[in-house]
C-alpha cells in the first residue's frame, strides 16, 4: 500500500506546512504581544483569507475522517452532516456581522466579553467561558483521531509499532505548539491555505478514480445488499436525523474557534461574504461522506479496511481509498492534507479556548494583567489545552469519533440563550440565564451518560416516545424553559440586571 515515495512527499509537504506556520509571525506584521494580534490576527483578514480560515475551522478531521467513518459503520443517519453545514450559514449571515460590529466597537475578544457587559454578570461570563473551553476539548480530540488515522496508514504498513505512531503524533503536536506560540492565528491561516489545496485535489482525484473503474455501480449494488441502511433512512430515525442537523447547525457558530474565525475578519461585509461562500465546501463534504459507501466499489480498499480491528475500521475508509486508488506521490500529498486538516483546526481551537481562559477567567483573577501578560497566558494555555484534549480520545471508539464533536455540540448549545438571545434583547435576567446554562449542561451530560449506559460513548441520541433524538435539543429546551420562566418571575418581582443605562443605550 504505502511506499517510500508517498512518505517522502508527505514529509516534504509537512516541512513546507511548518515553514508557513512559522512565517506567519512575519506575515502582515503586527504586535504579537497583544492578544487581538496573536489570537485574532489583528482582525485584518479579507474575504478570501477568511474563507480559508473558516474552511479550516469548520471542515476538519470531522469531515475527512469522522463523517465517512460513521456513515460506513452506521449508514444514512450520518448524512445529516451535509444539510447542517448548509443551513448554518443562514444563521451566520445574520448573527456574526452584528456581533463583529459590537465586538470591534467595545474591544471584545470572546463571546463571554459580550455576555459579561450586556448582562452585567461576571458569573455568567465565566460560566460561558468554561463551557466554551470544555466544548473545544472533545473537538480537538477528534482532530487527534484523524491524525492518528493518517499515521496508521502512513507507518503501520512498514511495520511501525503503536509506540512509534504515538511518538510521531506527539512530535507533530510539539511542532504545532511551537509555531502556534510564535505566530498565533496568522500561522494557522497560512496552513489552512495549503490544507485546502491538498484536500480539494485529493477529493476530486479519488472521485474521478472511482468513476474510471466503474466503482459507483458496484458500490451501490454491494452497499444496498448490506444490512446497513446506506440509501434509505429508516422511519424510526426521522426525528434523530432532523434534530441532529438542525441543532448542529445552531451549535456551529457558537464554538469559540468559529467565533474567532469571524472576528479575525476585517469588517462585517467580509464576514457576510465569507458565510455566503462557505457552502462551496459543502460539496466536498458531501463527496467525502459518500466515501463511506463508495469503498464497497473498491475491493482492495475494502480489504485494507477489514484488516484493522472493528473499533478503528471506519477511520481507515478515506486513507484506504487514497492508498489504493491514487499514485504514490499524490497519495502522500492527500494524506498530508488530511493530517494538517487535523493539525490546523486543533491549533485554531486551542487558540480560541486560550482566549476565553485569558480574558474571562485569568483576567478576572488578575484584573491588572498587562496586554503582553494576557498574550503570554494565552500562549501557555493554547499548549495546555491541546494536550488536555488527549484525554477525550480514550472515551470513544475511533470509528465513532463523530460523537466527540456531537458531545461538544451538546455543551456549546447551552450558551445560545446568553449569546444569541443577547443579540436580540437585553431583557433576559442574568440569574435565569445562569441557571438555564447550568441545567442545560448538567442534563446534557447526564443524558449522554444514560444513553450510553454509563459505558464507552457511541451515541449522542436518546430514546423518547417519538423515537431517538439528539440530546443537545432536549438539553437546550430545558435551558430555554428555565431562562424564560426565570425572567418572567424576575420581572414580576422587579429584579433587574442593574446594567448601567449608558451600556444599555450603547447596545
Amino acid at each position: 500500500m504505502i511506499n517510500l515515495i508517498s512518505q517522502i512527499v508527505f514529509v516534504l509537504l509537512f516541512i513546507i506546512f511548518v515553514a508557513l506556520g512559522f512565517y506567519g509571525s512575519r506575515w502582515r506584521k503586527g504586535d504579537l504581544r497583544k492578544l487581538k494580534e496573536w489570537g485574532l490576527a489583528g482582525s485584518r483578514l479579507g474575504t478570501s483569507l477568511g474563507w480559508f480560515l473558516l474552511g479550516a475551522d469548520i471542515y476538519t478531521a470531522y469531515t475527512f475522517i469522522a463523517v465517512p467513518s460513521s456513515l460506513f459503520a452506521k449508514g444514512s443517519i450520518y448524512f445529516f452532516a451535509a444539510p447542517y453545514v448548509i443551513i448554518t450559514y443562514a444563521f451566520a449571515m445574520w448573527a456574526m456581522p452584528k456581533f463583529w460590529r459590537i465586538a470591534n466597537k467595545h474591544g471584545y475578544i470572546t463571546v463571554a466579553d459580550f455576555v459579561k457587559e450586556i448582562f452585567n454578570s461576571r458569573l455568567l461570563a465565566i460560566s460561558v467561558a468554561l463551557v466554551g473551553i470544555v466544548a473545544e476539548l472533545p473537538y480537538i480530540a477528534l482532530q487527534i483521531v484523524g491524525m492518528q488515522a493518517v499515521l496508521i496508514a502512513l507507518l503501520s504498513g512498514i511495520g511501525a509499532t503503536a509506540v512509534i505512531i504515538e511518538l510521531s503524533l506527539i512530535v507533530s503536536f510539539i511542532i504545532l505548539a511551537a509555531f502556534t506560540w510564535t505566530s498565533g492565528l496568522r500561522g494557522a491561516t497560512l496552513g489552512a491555505i495549503l490544507k485546502d489545496a491538498l484536500i480539494l485535489v485529493s477529493v476530486v482525484a479519488v472521485v474521478v478514480a472511482v468513476l474510471s473503474i466503474g466503482g459507483f455501480q458496484t458500490a451501490y449494488a454491494k452497499a444496498s445488499a448490506s444490512s446497513i441502511h446506506y440509501f434509505q433512512l429508516p422511519s424510526s430515525l426521522y426525528n434523530a436525523y432532523w434534530s441532529l442537523f438542525v441543532f448542529s447547525a445552531l451549535a456551529l457558530y457558537l464554538y469559540p474557534h468559529v467565533v474567532n474565525g469571524s472576528l479575525a475578519q476585517k469588517n462585517p461585509k467580509s464576514v457576510r461574504r465569507t458565510a455566503s461562500l462557505l457552502p462551496l465546501y459543502s460539496i466536498g463534504l458531501g463527496l467525502l461522506a459518500m466515501f463511506g459507501f463508495m469503498i464497497y466499489g473498491v475491493p482492495a480498499a475494502m480489504s485494507y479496511v477489514k484488516s484493522f480491528p472493528v473499533s478503528v475500521q471506519g477511520t481507515q475508509v478515506v486513507p484506504g481509498l487514497i492508498l489504493t486508488l491514487l499514485p504514490s506521490w499524490l497519495a502522500g500529498a492527500a494524506l498530508l492534507g488530511i493530517f494538517i486538516g487535523g493539525l490546523v483546526p486543533a491549533a485554531i481551537m486551542a487558540i480560541a479556548a486560550a482566549n476565553l481562559f485569558t480574558r474571562n477567567i485569568a483576567k478576572e483573577i488578575k484584573p491588572k494583567m498587562t496586554p503582553s501578560g494576557e498574550t503570554r497566558v494565552a500562549q501557555v494555555f493554547a499548549v495546555v489545552f491541546k494536550f488536555l484534549a488527549l484525554g477525550f480520545v480514550f472515551i470513544i471508539p475511533a470509528t465513532f469519533a463523530i460523537q466527540l464533536q456531537l458531545f461538544g455540540g451538546i455543551l456549546i448549545l447551552q450558551i445560545l440563550p446568553a449569546f444569541v438571545f443577547g443579540l436580540i434583547t437585553k431583557n433576559l435576567n442574568r440569574r435565569a440565564l445562569f441557571l438555564g446554562l447550568l441545567a442545560g449542561v448538567i442534563s446534557g451530560v447526564y443524558m449522554m451518560l444514560a444513553a450510553n449506559n454509563y459505558a464507552t460513548w457511541s451515541t449522542t441520541l436518546i430514546a423518547t416516545g417519538f423515537g431517538p433524538v439528539f440530546i443537545g435539543m432536549l438539553a437546550l429546551a430545558i435551558n430555554i424553559i428555565i431562562v424564560v420562566a426565570g425572567t418572567l418571575i424576575a420581572n414580576a418581582m422587579k429584579i433587574t440586571n442593574n446594567v448601567p443605562k449608558a451600556v444599555l443605550n450603547d447596545f
